[in-house]
């Protein structure tokens, strides 16, 4: 059995202890993402977005081959969310609304089982909600010190090919452009 991580923001550059094998691919299944989570230490994170136009997502092979191990190490990596925010599929399956062609890319890539992060939007303390990109502006425009600094991290280390609505605003905005690494 493999199984596929995908991702699209934190896990990426910072996959700390979850167990993947040696690297990121990038030509993921489209999915539609955003950054609409205004997350506890005020960053605002990428996350599944219905309305969102879809992107090119990034995955990464599982060491576990069993479905319920990969999916508590992607839990355990996130912070220990609730398990209903731990997305997961198997080929045999239909695909998920989230992630429309989904049994057609696990196929091509020789993938029998799909986890995901499934957190949703949220702001002002409301799960759920999802900000308009002028209250993410006004949020991230707000903060300073070490909040600021780590919501530019979040921003310009997620990959480029997650090029969405609101983050060409936050570029054209703040001039939070893409970096491949964080500066020592």
């Amino acid at each position: 059995m493999t199984i596929a991580c995908l991702g699209w923001g934190s896990l990426i550059w910072d996959p700390r202890e979850l167990p993947i094998q040696r690297r990121w691919f990038d030509d993921g299944p489209f999915m539609r993402i955003e950054f609409t989570r205004q997350s506890n230490d005020d960053r605002i994170t990428l996350v599944i977005e219905e309305n969102a136009t879809p992107v090119r997502t990034l995955w990464a092979v599982m060491d576990p081959t069993d479905l319920n191990v990969a999916k508590e190490a992607l839990r355990q990596r996130e912070g220990r969310p609730s398990r209903e925010f731990i997305g997961h599929w198997n080929v045999t399956e239909a695909s998920p609304g989230s992630i429309p062609h989904l049994l057609e890319w696990a196929n091509a890539h020789g993938v029998t089982s799909v986890i995901w992060t499934a957190l949703p939007s949220k702001f002002g303390g409301e799960d759920r909600r999802t900000p308009t990109s002028d209250e993410v502006l006004e949020h991230l425009r707000r903060l300073v010190g070490t909040k600021r600094d780590d919501a530019e991290r979040y921003v310009r280390l997620a990959p480029r090919q997650i090029d969405t609505a609101y983050r060409r605003r936050i570029e054209a905005t703040l001039g939070w452009t893409p970096l491949e690494k964080w500066p020592a």
